[in-house]
């Protein structure tokens, strides 16, 4: 894509129109030529698909309905095109290449054409806006077209939902998802998820992982959005190798003791180390050794120092 020209800067209420200077009229193949207004009938082997199409991906299925469309009704709205500096007799499409593709595989020579006399930053405008207001682009390809239309034409969501008939929510909750990460958006463009999963992961704590749970149980967006506010479980450990047993009673002796405590197995026996800090705390656990014979008060424990007792 060449480099695009410093756009005008202006608000996009009345959606195209305020673009193309009048409304899209709706021809029927045939009636082109008589209605004027820039409208003519083209030669579909004049036109050349559009540097500034947003599209990324065209679906097959779409393709093939439309074309049935157009054998049966015709093109019922014109393609937008202007005309091509370097090649004055043949035409860029900035709106309608979906149409142009299915006016050839329905066996059409001519397609309805509205010719405007466009800069780059306005093509690039007119292909989002006209692409933006049909329903059939991807959620990715939607939040990407707001996000081209807000950097590089300064427009709001305000007007960016007033041009394109939607509310200013859905256009915000749509730009969203561009902070996906990668994996996610790849799952997305590619149908494994909708954009209602896609929104409920934005909030999740490890949501690649999450998402990969959905696509793989077939969740539903409720449950994702459930899955996503859960608390994260905590990773597990990594394994010492040590014995389950000896763990186990390590932490039960901690717990009694209030303080830290190590137990290593040596052969057929093994040695306790209980970490102490003061003399109050050694105290206490003579205390506790001796059946209360010692007489000494339990104290709060503090970790540090080592005492050993051998089994």
């Amino acid at each position: 894509m060449s480099a695009v020209e410093e756009p005008r800067r202006r608000g996009l209420g009345r959606g195209l129109a305020a673009l193309l200077g009048d409304p899209l009229t709706a021809v029927v193949d045939g009636d082109a030529e008589a209605l004027g207004n820039g409208l003519r009938h083209m030669p579909i082997e004049k036109l050349r698909p559009g540097r500034f199409q947003p599209r990324r991906h065209f679906d097959q299925n779409a393709i093939d309905d439309l074309v049935e469309s157009v054998r049966e009704k015709g093109i019922l709205q014109p393609l937008i095109v202007r005309r091509l500096s370097d090649e004055p007799d043949d035409y860029e499409i900035i709106a309608g290449e979906r149409r142009w593709r299915a006016a050839q595989a329905a066996g059409l020579h001519h397609v309805p054409v509205l010719v405007r006399t466009l800069t780059d930053a306005e093509s690039l405008e007119v292909a989002l806006i006209e692409n933006l207001q049909r329903e059939d682009l991807s959620p990715l390809e939607e939040a990407e077209g707001y996000r081209r239309l807000q950097d590089e034409f300064a427009h709001t969501q305000e007007q960016l939902a007033q041009t394109v008939g939607k509310s200013r929510s859905h256009v915000a909750n749509m730009m969203r998802l561009l902070a996906l990460p990668s994996p996610i958006k790849t799952m997305l463009g590619e149908g494994r998820l909708t954009a209602g999963h896609a929104r409920a992961l934005l909030t999740a704590a490890d949501p690649v992982r999450l998402a990969e749970e959905v696509v793989a149980k077939g969740l539903n967006v409720r449950q994702t959005e459930h899955l996503s506010q859960a608390p994260a479980k905590t990773a597990k450990k990594p394994s010492t190798g040590r014995d389950a047993d000896l763990v186990s009673l390590e932490h039960d002796l901690a717990q009694v003791l209030g303080l830290k405590v190590a137990i290593s197995a040596q052969g057929r026996g093994g040695q306790i180390a209980i970490h102490y800090t003061t003399l109050e705390q050694l105290d206490d656990i003579l205390h506790r050794l001796s059946n209360g014979l010692h007489g000494r008060t339990p104290v709060q424990p503090v970790e540090s120092e080592e005492f050993s007792v051998l089994e």
